[in-house]
C-alpha cells in the first residue's frame, strides 16, 4: 500500500503535469479544446480522489496511534489523592439511569430528577453530550473555524462604533475631546429539534448499542443544519449565515465570472490585521473553477496542500469548503474571505433526549426526541469580506 507521502508526492506530480498541459493546449485565443479540456478534467478528477484517499490514510493513521497506545502506564510520581466521586450528570449512576430511560426500563439509583426539563425530558449525561458536541465538529466546517461560545442565557456583546482620536496641541491650548461611540449585538438561543425512532426489537436487543447509535443521529443531523444557517442562515428562527445581505461585508463586486483581479481585490479589501488570520470559504464547484487561474506571472494561484493535516491554498491563504456555500451564480455571493473568528457561535448550555412511547407505538417503535439551542452571527463584519456576483 502506498504510503500518505507518496501519495502526495504523485498527487502534487499530477497537479504539475496538468498545468503543463492545460498550458500547451490553450488556444492563441486563450481557450482550451473540448478534447483537451476533457483530458484536464479527467487529470483533475484523479487529483480530488488521491486527495480523499490521503484523508482516509491520515484518519486511519490516527486511529492506528490511538489504538496502539499503552492500557497502563508505570508510576513515575508521587503518590496522589484519590479522585473526588462525580457528582450529577458527569456521575456513573446518572449515565446508567440515563441508559435505563433510554430503553423504557425504569431508572435503578433515582437521580434522574437532577437533569429533568420542563418540557418532560431529560439532559443528557456529560460523557453522551461530549459525544455529539465532538460529532459535530468532525461533520461542520464553520464550526472549525468559528469562535464558539457557551452560555446559559441570552448574550450582549459590546462593540466600539467609533474610537477617540488624539490630536496635536498647543501649548497651553484647549484640548479636544474625543466621543468614543458603542454599539451592542445580542447572540441568543434558536431550538434544533430531530425525532429518530427504533423499533422496539432493536430497544429490546442488548446487544444494539443504543446510545452511540442516537448520539451519532442526532450529530449527523444537527452537523448538516448547523452548517446550512451557519452559511446562509436568514436570522429569522435561525442564525445569521455569513454569506447573507447582514453576515459579512461586501467588499467587491464581480462580473459575470471570478477574476484574478477580483480575488486580489478581495484579499486587500481586508484590513491588515485581518489578514493574519484569513482563509477562504467557498463550495467546491467554486474551487474547481479558481484551479485555472493564473497570477500576472503565470503561476497558478491554487496550490495543494503537502503537509499533513493542512488545506490547499489561494493565493497563499488556506481554502475551506462547505456544499452550503453559494454557487457562482448572478447577483450571488459565492466567496467569503476574512479571520472568521470574527463569526460566533453561541451554544446554550444543555441537551435534551425525551423518550416517546405512545406516539409510534401502534408501528412498533419509539421515538426520541433530541433538542439543542444554538445562534450564530457575525460580529465584527469588517473581518469578513464577501465578493458579490454581478448582475
Amino acid at each position: 500500500m502506498s504510503t500518505i507521502l507518496e501519495l502526495r508526492e504523485k498527487r502534487n506530480k499530477i497537479w504539475n503535469t496538468a498545468k503543463a498541459f492545460l498550458d500547451s493546449k490553450r488556444g492563441a485565443d486563450g481557450l482550451v479544446p473540448p478534447e483537451s479540456a476533457a483530458e484536464y478534467d479527467r487529470m483533475e478528477t484523479e487529483m480530488v480522489s488521491l486527495g480523499k484517499e490521503i484523508e482516509r490514510l491520515e484518519r486511519q493513521q490516527a486511529f492506528d496511534l490511538e489504538m496502539g497506545k499503552a492500557t497502563s502506564a508505570p508510576i513515575t510520581g508521587k503518590p496522589i489523592r484519590p479522585d473526588q466521586p462525580k457528582t450529577g450528570r458527569a456521575s456513573d449512576e446518572y449515565r446508567a439511569d440515563f441508559r435505563n430511560v433510554l430503553r423504557g426500563k425504569q431508572p435503578i439509583h433515582n437521580v434522574m430528577q437532577e437533569g429533568a426539563d420542563a418540557d418532560g425530558g431529560y439532559l443528557v449525561p456529560t460523557e453522551f453530550e461530549s459525544q455529539i458536541v465532538t460529532g459535530l465538529e468532525e461533520s461542520n466546517v464553520v464550526r472549525s473555524i468559528a469562535k464558539v461560545i457557551t452560555t446559559s442565557a441570552e448574550r450582549k456583546i459590546p462593540l466600539a462604533s467609533t474610537h477617540s482620536v488624539a490630536q496635536w496641541t498647543l501649548e497651553n491650548g484647549a484640548y479636544t475631546e474625543s466621543n468614543p461611540a458603542f454599539g451592542q449585538i445580542t447572540v441568543d438561543a434558536y431550538k434544533l429539534t430531530d425525532l429518530v425512532k427504533v423499533s422496539t426489537e432493536l430497544l429490546q436487543d442488548a446487544m444494539f448499542d443504543l446510545e452511540t447509535y442516537i448520539a451519532g443521529e442526532f450529530a449527523r443531523a444537527f452537523g448538516i443544519a448547523e452548517e446550512q444557517a451557519f452559511c446562509v442562515g436568514t436570522g429569522m428562527g435561525q442564525p445569521t449565515g455569513i454569506f447573507t445581505a447582514s453576515g459579512g461585508h461586501v467588499g467587491v463586486t464581480a462580473g459575470a465570472s471570478v477574476t484574478v483581479d477580483n480575488l486580489i481585490d478581495l484579499t486587500y479589501a481586508l484590513n491588515a490585521p485581518y489578514r493574519r488570520n484569513a482563509k477562504f470559504l467557498m463550495k467546491d464547484g467554486t474551487v474547481s473553477a479558481l484551479r485555472k487561474l493564473k497570477d500576472g506571472n503565470g503561476a497558478y494561484l491554487w496550490q495543494p496542500s503537502v503537509q499533513a493535516g493542512q488545506p490547499d491554498r489561494l493565493l497563499g491563504y488556506p481554502i475551506y469548503t462547505s456544499p452550503y456555500v453559494p454557487d457562482v451564480t448572478a447577483s450571488a455571493l459565492p466567496i467569503a474571505f476574512g479571520d472568521f473568528s470574527n463569526y460566533w457561535i453561541c451554544d446554550r448550555l444543555g441537551r435534551t433526549v425525551q423518550r416517546l412511547n405512545e406516539l409510534y407505538s401502534t408501528n412498533g417503535q419509539v421515538g426520541f426526541l433530541c433538542t439543542q439551542r444554538v445562534d450564530g452571527k457575525v460580529i465584527l463584519a469588517e473581518g469578513i469580506q464577501l465578493l458579490r456576483m454581478g448582475a
